[in-house]
């Protein structure tokens, strides 16, 4: 079994949060603010026009919403992804590395900023990473609840697929997930080859398996530690048996997946921290290569936003770190 490094600075274990109201999930979603624009960088359709799996009519436009006040520190979401897009940031001196990465928001919306353009100046400028940040579909009555699973999926291959015309290693492909896009990171590490959509085109005919995952502050488990809200978009409620095992990614863990870091912090009363202690013990038990680092203090959602004089705040320091420790792509035999 290979080796398993638990890094705890704190090892208590949270309550989950209440659910939230079936009402509330099915509110409209609020009016967009005035002016509040999508994220800047490059934009890339993922699926060819008019050939998003399952999705029948128009699209819907382009709604973002600004939560916050302060112009230094937008705080925007995008909702009502009916034709999922990659936006991407790329650095003027590459390391030759690219990051899939997918945004929380609790399976109701996708956040922008904490958790996408916050990443640049430390990701991007300073350590060179090409990152690929994923607008996915939200579970929707009449929508597949794969798809969230197929965009992310269809993500990896479009990465792949434009790797060597952008210069990045095309077996060196990363996935870094926060809350419940931790958990659509999750789906992709566990379910690479789960048939979730028809081939759309040649890229379709590439892996989609990351070469690791990050997962930060994730929703894991759909049982009694689930994040209330995000298993009452995915499953409803009440939660079928058979949803709960299909949906909680501790009891989808596999050998053949990529190595694996967890990072959360143990006061996250929105996700509890039990989540990631779940996913640790499962991967231990699967003989997957991985690291836990749990943090006493951050609370859920810091992003890239921790106190600067928290020991939370060094998180992308371990991830950037381990990153470049997994000198060893561990692709299984058949997977280009």
């Amino acid at each position: 079994m290979r080796s398993t490094l638990f890094s705890l600075l704190c090892s208590l274990s949270l309550a989950t949060s209440p659910a939230i109201a079936a009402a509330a999930a099915q509110r409209a979603p609020p009016p967009a603010v005035a002016g509040a624009e999508e994220a800047a960088g490059e934009h890339i359709a993922l699926w060819p026009a008019g050939g998003v799996p399952g999705e029948s009519g128009p699209a819907r436009g382009l709604h973002v919403v600004e939560r916050s006040a302060d112009p230094a520190r937008p705080d925007r979401y995008v909702d009502q992804i009916d034709a999922p897009w990659l936006v991407v940031h790329a650095p003027a001196q590459s390391n030759g590395k690219a990051l899939l990465v997918i945004p929380g928001g609790g399976y109701q919306r996708v956040v922008i900023d904490k958790e996408g353009t916050a990443l640049v100046p430390r990701w991007v400028d300073r350590a060179g990473y090409t990152l690929f940040v994923l607008r996915y579909r939200l579970p929707e009555a009449g929508r597949d609840r794969q798809a969230a699973l197929a965009d992310a999926q269809r993500a990896m291959r479009v990465v792949r697929a434009a790797a060597a015309r952008r210069g990045l290693d095309v077996e060196d492909i990363a996935v870094m997930g926060f809350s419940a896009g931790g958990h659509v990171a999750a789906r992709l590490a566990t379910g690479y080859d789960t048939p979730a959509y028809p081939p759309a085109d040649a890229a379709d005919r590439l892996s989609a398996r990351p070469s690791r995952a990050v997962l930060v502050y994730p929703v894991i488990d759909m049982g009694p530690q689930a994040h209330g809200g995000s298993r009452l978009r995915l499953i409803g409620e009440p939660a079928d048996a058979a949803l709960v095992r299909r949906y909680s990614m501790q009891d989808q863990v596999r050998a053949d997946m990529p190595p694996t870091l967890l990072l959360h912090a143990a006061d996250d009363r929105v996700v509890s921290v039990d989540n990631s202690l779940l996913m640790a013990r499962a991967l231990a038990a699967a003989g997957v290569e991985h690291e836990l680092h749990v943090f006493a203090h951050g609370g859920h959602g810091f992003g890239m936003r921790a106190a600067a004089d928290s020991t939370t705040a060094l998180w992308p320091d371990i991830a950037q770190r381990w990153l470049r420790a997994q000198t060893q792509t561990q692709t299984p035999e058949g997977h280009p």
